[in-house]
């Protein structure tokens, strides 16, 4: 059987529970059968683990998926894994199916409260016979977290890691955007998963940024990785910026083995792979990346069996760049380059003006513009980077005539402008409560009036000078804040409009801030008076214009 990856993203009921990959395997019969070990882990928990061998002599090299979604689903990876001569091993992860151990998602992965599971697994793995000496790991969102962590923790062995849309950090970007909490994908995934109720508890509690964070994210690690890493991901998924953050550190940063031997695929994707549409938009072959360096059976074959087959020299980046549902737009192509990020660019001032324009050149006039944020009215989500309310690419107009959402447009191009890679937004502000939070959102205007979004970036105010630094507001007291906005590649056409959104909140998706600067979920819900500085060189935003197609 001939391995593709398929769609991994959200599309209703609990799909989600069960990644497409293995989904796709579930049905194929093999005369590879499954040996079961309970492994021991360093304080004595036993973790439910299965291993498929290949016919013949070994030693080989190993595939393994650690994962909470039950590793009866990687029966039929599995036997595909050993007719290529791998051995394929496959674990629940502590609590979950027939793992021992408390149920909580991601705690004993790396290295935190001396659990080391990822570690200890890998110790056990190769000191058995049918071990080479070389560890692959594999696997998507939840399956990606684990690689990571287990990287992190520096094993000798794991010589390679396919990771698909996961995040190197549970803080940063991850159950947090700029310090918010995350609403509806981590409540909704932990009620689908059914975790210990107290892992919910575990995870708002543990605020801010703090020893319970670092001890369970690898960005303080990423000189101990050592291995060759494909990192595939969506410029509209849950972990969109993680992805390119993990691949960054792994090829800047990473110990001998990985630096420098890295690859990152960044599709036009919602929580999945290959897809051709997400949210509203159809985006043109994107489920067709140039080469085939993602497909995990050439990958394991390069980089645990030296049968290269051209990835290695392959570009270390390959990514989509976004263009108008129109046709003849230009974008809506892949692309490849050799570093992140890939073209070069001139960063670019957006000035936002008195009168709501959006302007290029000139910032006009220094003025003042201000709306009440009320945290128990707040603006609804649409669209954005959501695992279990709709994402992707949506219409935003709806919400944009709200009194609480400030809109900023550009007259028409005339021509067509280009970004990729990260957009900051620079924000002089001022409240009147010691906390509220700042959402700023990029949208392409389309002539009819559609108004999608591209990206968008989320700030809680009190982290303005850091995550780990909480600096509640001065009492109507302007401050600088900026705001970084997640990573596109995006090519405004000819005739569209661009447009930016600033607000304080963004139901479900994110935790309404109750705006009294005491804990997230303490005290009463409060309005805040937001108001913003523009004109001249007061809030504008700067953006990675390409210089270059």
């Amino acid at each position: 059987m001939k391995f593709t990856m398929k769609d991994l993203s959200v599309t209703g009921g609990q799909n989600w529970l069960l990644p497409g990959l293995l989904f796709l395997l579930l049905t194929h019969h093999s005369v590879f059968a499954a040996d079961t070990f309970m492994v021991p882990m360093r304080d004595g928990v036993k973790l439910g683990t299965d291993v498929f061998l290949p016919e013949g002599k070994g030693p080989w090299p190993v595939i393994l998926l650690r994962f909470p979604y039950n590793k009866a689903l990687a029966a039929g990876i599995g036997p595909d894994a050993a007719r290529r001569g791998y051995v394929f091993v496959a674990q629940d992860t502590r609590g979950r199916f027939s793992s021992e151990g408390a149920n909580l998602p991601f705690d004993a992965d790396g290295q935190a409260d001396n659990q080391w599971d990822g570690f200890d697994t890998a110790e056990w793995i190769t000191a058995q016979p049918w071990c080479n000496g070389r560890i692959g790991t594999w696997g998507a969102s939840a399956g990606a977290v684990t690689q990571y962590f287990l990287a992190g923790t520096g094993h000798s062995a794991i010589t390679s890691q396919h990771l698909i849309v996961g995040t190197p950090s549970l803080f940063r970007e991850g159950i947090y955007r700029g310090g918010i909490f995350r609403k509806a994908m981590v409540e909704d995934w932990l009620k689908g998963t059914k975790y210990e109720p107290r892992a919910l508890d575990l995870w708002t509690q543990n605020y801010p940024y703090s020893k319970y964070w670092t001890d369970r994210e690898i960005v303080q690690h990423y000189g101990k990785v050592n291995a060759a890493g494909m990192h595939i991901g969506g410029w509209y998924d849950i972990f969109a910026q993680a992805t390119l953050d993990a691949f960054q550190g792994y090829q800047n940063e990473g110990g001998p083995r990985a630096k420098g031997r890295q690859k990152l695929v960044m599709g036009p994707w919602t929580h999945g792979v290959l897809q051709k549409k997400a949210g509203d938009l159809q985006f043109p072959e994107g489920d067709k990346p140039t080469g085939e360096m993602h497909d995990p059976w050439k990958w394991f074959d390069a980089t645990l069996r030296n049968e290269a087959d051209g990835i290695p020299d392959g570009p270390a980046v390959i990514y989509y760049t976004m263009g108008a549902a129109e046709p003849d737009s230009p974008g809506n192509v892949w692309r490849t380059a050799g570093q992140w990020p890939p073209v070069p660019t001139t960063p670019t001032a957006l000035y936002l003006r008195a009168d709501r324009t959006a302007s290029l050149s000139s910032g006009g006039a220094v003025s003042e513009l201000s709306y009440s944020s009320d945290p128990e009215n707040p603006v609804p989500s649409v669209g954005g980077y959501e695992l279990t309310i709709p994402a992707g690419p949506k219409d935003q107009q709806a919400i944009e005539n709200r009194s609480d959402l400030l809109v900023f447009t550009t007259d028409e191009l005339e021509q067509p402008l280009e970004i990729t890679g990260n957009a900051i937004a620079n924000l002089k502000v001022k409240t009147s409560t010691p906390d509220a939070d700042v959402i700023v959102r990029l949208c392409d205007v389309y002539p009819d009036g559609r108004s999608y979004n591209i990206c968008e970036g989320a700030l809680r105010l009190r982290f303005r000078e850091g995550l780990d630094r909480e600096v509640l507001m001065p009492a109507n007291e302007f401050v600088s804040a900026s705001v970084s906005l997640w990573p596109t590649s995006m090519i405004f056409n000819k005739g569209h409009r661009i447009r930016v959104h600033i607000a304080s909140s963004s139901f479900p998706a994110l935790e309404p801030n109750r705006q009294n600067g005491q804990a997230p979920r303490a005290g009463d819900f409060g309005k805040s008076d937001l108001t913003f500085a523009v004109g001249s060189e007061q809030s504008h935003l700067v953006l990675p214009v390409a210089s270059a197609p």
